[in-house]
């Protein structure tokens, strides 16, 4: 007599790759949560890139440092960003040095990042450095953590 060949899985089987699955989505989502956040981070040094050429003309050219947005969009720079918004700019203690402020929003954006800042600042001398208060994981590539964000901006 033939007997009848096994058709389908058991449910240990199914038991076993549903476990396997669970365990690989336990290990890829905090990855993806990660790899979001700094995608995220990075569209502060676009827009601060942005604002950096504009006021870089404007400090080469007049020798003066932009110290608001107004002027900045009316010299073609985008201050607004889906992730937050260049929110301020201060002029330093020389007439072309001063700093420019990118915050992240409160919502819509991981919590790693939530009210957090980047800014560049330049000097007399025409020289510009980036600064954040993100931890090292999440700050945008040649940024250095600094702590907080410069007041008045």
């Amino acid at each position: 007599m033939k007997s009848k060949a096994q058709a389908g899985f058991t449910l240990i089987e199914l038991m076993i790759v549903v476990a396997i699955i669970g365990i690989l989505a336990a290990i890829a989502l905090p990855q993806y949560q990660n790899f979001m956040a700094r995608s995220q981070a990075s569209e502060s040094v676009v827009l601060l890139d942005g604002a950096r050429t504009t006021i870089e003309d404007e400090a080469v050219s007049k020798g003066l440092f932009i110290t608001t947005g107004t002027l900045l969009t009316s010299a073609g720079a985008n201050l607004t960003g889906k992730y937050g918004n260049i929110t301020g700019v201060v002029a330093g203690s020389t007439d072309s040095g001063g700093v420019v402020v990118y915050k992240f929003a409160a919502g819509g954006i991981n919590e790693k990042l939530k009210n957090k800042s980047v800014w560049y600042t330049r000097t007399n001398t025409g020289t510009w450095s980036c600064d954040t208060d993100l931890t090292t994981e999440y700050a945008p590539k040649g940024c250095t953590p600094a702590g907080t964000a410069p007041t008045g901006a």
